[in-house]
């Protein structure tokens, strides 16, 4: 890391800072949501607690190494574009603060209570609340600083998981009953009594790989924060992926040239200045925008800079500072925009898969998560799961049934859990471990004619729907409030 020793003292300062802020989240989620992996094998004595909780920090950290870093990004994704690209600017730091500080407050709050809530909520609320107060503050429509499409995208996988949580797990439960006639396997746990070894071995396994899911979707949102704070403050190390090599680089060029004939040919003859053509591509970047003769202008103009900037490299080391900023802008602002265009079928089917291509080779030079920045936030996440395990695993064990928790439940909701997040990262959706999982316990209570605490699932059930309107107006109000504190301390206005 010798890019701190050309830091200014203010900015090694504030980049401790920021990261620190982002590695705590990352804790609080350890503690929070982390604690539904060893819940089971912690409450049915199948490992002890400290020994549970440094497994699943492992393999938390085997998830986190392993995953690609498309649920990071997914999460960025959500962010008003000229936030993202200007992440270094007085709103993009409040930006980076105001989502952190939300999701942390609520999280802490309903962990104390006991209650597990969704982290991906409060962030995903938290993203919203900024998107709404930047376009207020900015005069534009309500609403607008949100990527409507994404959020429903993502919104669909938060709800639909814990319905396939509850009912899947009460099947599995019904179908274990009826395939594996061991009554010690259906009974709950006796007073400090470990379970026997093969049902001691079923717990560990299914933790292990509930740990790893979790590692490798929950993890990789504070990832996606962390590269927002590097890129914002040392923008000549993290803006670009550093080591892509002469072919890959030229390879970017040619595809430009192959793309600038597409985006020519729908442009019409429109073309713009680069300020204008970055103004236009943040525009139709947004929920309501709609493809036009300007949009294929922009998109051209835009290519020209990167043919420009990239053509005689051999490397991105032999770009400045500044240069690699504005190269990853362009970046973000083509990939950004060809994937809008190739949802939206304005293409014909020719064009489809070479700008799909085209896209696909620029998300890799700006969409990259360092492995130490994996290794900080599985750390994080382990830590955290070390200290606040307990009240969520007697909410888990105790609380959701009438009656305790059985070796039989524990398992098939743990595997359902596995199962659902593995499948979510397959598609970079974000999921919530504490919903599929609690979910996945009240199915097989319910299942199992067990009989459900009303009063714990009401709980639960407010913090969910909770969840999001707190985690907006927590994201909102620090949002603004930062900002005007960022700008009138530096003698500035909005």
């Amino acid at each position: 890391m010798s890019f701190l020793a050309q830091l200014p003292l203010s900015s090694t300062v504030f980049l401790a800072l920021a990261l620190g802020l982002a590695l705590a989240f990352e804790f609080v989620n350890g503690f929070h949501d982390t604690a539904n992996a060893v819940a089971t094998v912690i409450y049915t004595h199948a490992l002890r607690p400290y020994v549970a909780v440094v497994w699943s920090g492992v393999w938390n950290l085997i998830g986190v190494l392993t995953s690609s870093g498309g649920v990071a990004f997914s999460i960025v994704a959500l962010l008003p574009a000229e936030l993202v690209i200007n992440v270094g600017s007085s709103a993009g730091f409040a930006m980076v603060f105001a989502l952190l500080l939300s999701a942390m407050i609520w999280n802490v709050g309903t962990w104390y209570l006991g209650l597990p809530a969704s982290s991906s909520h409060t962030l995903i609320g938290a993203i919203m609340g900024v998107g709404m107060a930047n376009a207020a503050m900015n005069g534009h429509a309500f609403g607008e600083g949100i990527n409507w499409g994404k959020a429903r995208e993502v919104g669909m996988s938060l709800v639909l998981s814990p319905l396939a949580g509850f009912i899947v797990a009460g099947l599995l439960l019904i179908l274990a009953k009826a395939l594996i006639r061991r009554p010690e396997l259906y009974t709950a746990p006796e007073k400090d009594k470990a379970p026997p070894l093969w049902v001691r071995g079923l717990l560990i396994l299914t933790c292990t790989g509930v740990s790893f899911a979790h590692g490798s979707n929950d993890g990789q949102k504070g990832m996606g924060l962390l590269m927002l704070i590097l890129v914002g403050i040392i923008p000549g190390t993290y803006a670009l992926k550093m080591d892509a090599c002469p072919k890959a680089i030229q390879g970017i060029v040619a595809e430009a040239h192959a793309a600038s004939a597409t985006f020519e040919k729908h442009a019409a003859g429109v073309s713009m200045p680069p300020a204008d053509a970055r103004a236009e591509l943040q525009s139709y970047m947004k929920p309501n925008g709609k493809p036009t003769g300007k949009t294929f202008g922009a998109l051209l103009e835009i290519n020209s800079e990167i043919i420009a900037s990239l053509g005689p490299l051999k490397s991105f080391s032999e770009l400045s500072e500044s240069d690699r900023r504005a190269t990853r802008t362009g970046f973000y602002l083509a990939a950004g925009s060809i994937g809008k265009l190739l949802k939206g079928n304005t293409l014909a089917a020719g064009e489809t898969a070479a700008l799909d291509a085209y896209k696909g080779d620029m998300d890799k030079f700006t969409k990259f998560i360092p492995p130490w920045v994996k290794v900080a936030v599985a750390c994080a996440l382990g830590l955290g799961t070390m200290i606040g395990w307990k009240r969520i695993v007697v909410t888990v064990g105790e609380k959701i049934g009438k009656s305790h928790l059985s070796y039989g439940q524990g398992a098939a909701a743990e595997l359902v859990a596995m199962g659902t997040i593995l499948a979510a990262d397959h598609y970079n959706l974000p999921v919530s471990t504490t919903h599929v999982l609690s979910s996945g316990v009240a199915g097989t209570m319910a299942a199992n004619h067990s009989g459900l605490q009303m009063e714990t699932l009401r709980n639960l059930l407010l913090a969910w729907v909770l969840t999001l309107p707190v985690c907006v107006f927590l994201g909102a109000t620090l949002f603004a409030a930062g900002l005007y504190i960022v700008l009138h301390t530096a003698g500035l206005h909005p």
